[in-house]
């Protein structure tokens, strides 16, 4: 019963966070092929990611203004302009159109992400329930269920133009029902005095899902070309990269839900960083793919509840007039992972090769579970007074 009035009351941001997990998760399974489509190299891929990135970033910053523009609907434009950024990247020929349809992508993404995150952020206000990694629960299953059909697709030598028509056609659908029938959330506009955004907390959490969304670029943007490339698996194995991560997300993210009532928030993420530190290091020094997957999969359970679990606790920690604000801007901060991860990941390749760019990460993981997290928890500490169980 609790579940189920859990998903009845994220069921409308919930169709955003599907459609956001597959459609990178087709993406990045079908990766291999619309690298080798436009004629890459691991460095070029990495900056045109790179610039399509800026996209993103510029989008959430913007995402009050988009909500106040849109209301009840933003969230649905924002999945069609995914559909048409992802339609764009499927069939481009040439490296320049392909940063062209992954800025579109990007920017629809990150409008997006920011507009579900804060919506389930209010519904949690509001109704004193925990739901953030519920709603990120569902994403990751939806994210590894797109990235096995997708590798059963590559399987049955379905083409890309063909993968992503249907990939559009699904994220027209959530877009549909992703439309509120009344517009449920305030309006957030940004705060005229400095001192009612508490700029080092928000820096803090931005930080630690900064860090989150590099592991899982990681391991969703080049898990594949490692285990087809680097351990010489097939087109169904190098699919099992980002469905084993997609699929141990959201599991954690289902026992995170639990372990988040039980559990400091702080202790948990901390944890949990250093165990995705170790899965990612393992994938990336694998000999084998059954190794190097169990690895993905260790790293997927671990960073799975840290950027659900770091949101949530800034929304709790906001006051409401702003928590769209704040959110906003910490994902601008998060995302800043995918403006210097695909560049970092491609270069250190490029050099080092595969999986020496994986144990960079792990190691970015360490710095951040031994500093970054432990002065979130002397901030969300004070911030509480001292005195709630959550933090």
């Amino acid at each position: 019963m609790g579940l189920a009035h859990d998903l009845y009351l994220s069921r409308r941001p919930l169709a955003g966070f599907v459609a956001i997990g597959i459609a990178w998760s087709t993406y990045f399974a079908q990766m291999p092929v619309i690298k080798a489509q436009v004629g890459a190299s691991d460095g070029a891929y990495g900056m045109a990611i790179l610039l399509a990135s800026l996209g993103a970033i510029a989008a959430m910053w913007l995402a009050p203004l988009f909500q106040r523009l849109f209301n009840r609907i933003a969230v649905s434009v924002g999945i069609a302009i995914v559909a048409l950024g992802m339609l764009t990247s499927g069939t481009s020929a040439t490296l320049m159109l392909l940063v062209g349809g992954m800025a579109l992508a990007s920017i629809g993404s990150g409008i997006v992400d920011v507009l579900v995150n804060a919506r389930v952020s209010d519904l949690e206000a509001r109704h004193g329930r925990s739901l953030m990694n519920l709603n990120h629960a569902l994403y990751s299953f939806a994210y590894a269920g797109a990235a096995l059909a997708t590798g059963a697709l590559r399987e049955a030598r379905i083409g890309t133009v063909t993968v992503f028509v249907l990939l559009s056609a699904a994220l027209l659908i959530l877009a549909l029902a992703a439309r509120d029938r009344v517009a449920e959330m305030e309006d957030p506009a940004l705060p005229d005095i400095p001192g009612e955004m508490p700029h080092a907390v928000v820096l803090l959490v931005g930080l630690v899902v900064l860090t989150a969304f590099l592991a899982e670029a990681a391991a969703e943007g080049w898990s594949a070309l490692h285990l087809e490339r680097t351990l010489g698996g097939t087109a169904g194995e190098g699919a099992l990269g980002p469905a084993a991560l997609g699929l141990m997300m959201g599991i954690g993210r289902l026992f995170g839900h639990s372990l988040s009532r039980l559990m400091r928030d702080t202790r948990l993420m901390l944890l949990a960083t250093l165990l995705s530190a170790a899965g990612i290091g393992l994938a990336g020094l694998a000999p084998n793919v059954p190794v190097a997957l169990l690895g993905f999969a260790i790293g997927g359970l671990g960073i799975s509840v840290v950027a659900p679990l770091a949101l949530g606790l800034l929304g709790r920690l906001v006051p409401p007039d702003v928590r769209l604000a704040a959110i906003s801007r910490a994902s601008v901060l998060g995302y800043g992972a995918f403006f210097f991860g695909p560049p970092l990941m491609g270069l250190v390749a490029e050099g080092f090769g595969l999986r020496a760019a994986f144990v960079v990460v792990a190691g970015i993981l360490c710095l951040t579970a031994v500093s970054v997290l432990p002065a979130l928890a002397r901030r969300s500490t004070m911030g509480q007074g001292g005195l709630s169980p959550l933090v």
